[in-house]
């Protein structure tokens, strides 16, 4: 299983505080209205069946898709998980549970990135945290969304200050962890991006 992060109670508004814009607005709607800022992303990563299913719809497919079948951590409906199972993609599955992030979670999305396909990343319990190695990970000029339940759907766009925003976020988490000193160093190596391997 190897080692993972657990987001602590005391940082969660600051991982719900946007980290990029959120569009508001329900299925569709939010999708639509992000798609005109969205540009010709290098990598395009989505996160949440919710979110996923509707750009799929509006026939806006991402290069990684992370999906746990369930919204708001219960089962999603049937058209949602169908929706979401895509045939162009290759499917990669974790095992990841709620509130924190896995080393099979963070070597997954590295490994999607560095596909020159399309990859489906089916997460066996919860993908709530997928957000941040996928932002940390992901080259620049990338955009990641996910969805804000109840509000709407964030679309960040990767840039160098987006992922020292995150990284910050990242000295927290570990600040609170009881990881020996060879751990965080290769949680920090795994997590500073794809280019460096």
């Amino acid at each position: 299983m190897g080692f993972q992060l657990t987001l602590p109670d005391t940082l969660r508004p600051r991982f719900q505080e946007s980290f990029g814009s959120l569009y508001r607005g329900e299925g569709d709607d939010a999708i639509k209205k992000l798609s005109k800022d969205l540009g010709s992303p290098t990598k395009l990563i989505s996160v949440g069946d919710v979110t996923t299913f509707h750009l799929l719809n509006l026939g806006i497919i991402p290069d990684i898709l992370i999906v746990d079948d369930r919204t708001k951590r219960v089962p999603a409906s049937d058209r949602i998980v169908v929706g979401t199972k895509h045939k162009g993609f290759t499917e990669i599955s974790v095992d990841n549970p709620a509130g924190v992030i896995t080393e099979d979670l963070m070597d997954a999305v590295r490994n999607a990135l560095n596909a020159d396909k399309n990859v489906r990343i089916f997460v066996r319990g919860e993908e709530d945290l997928a957000a941040v190695p996928a932002i940390l990970m992901a080259p620049e000029g990338s955009a990641v969304l996910y969805g804000q339940p109840d509000e709407g759907v964030v679309l960040v766009k990767i840039t160098l200050d987006k992922k020292e925003q995150m990284k910050d976020l990242l000295t927290e988490i570990l600040k609170g962890q009881a990881h020996n000193s060879e751990q965080i160093e290769t949680i920090r190596r795994k997590l500073d991006g794809y280019q460096n391997h």
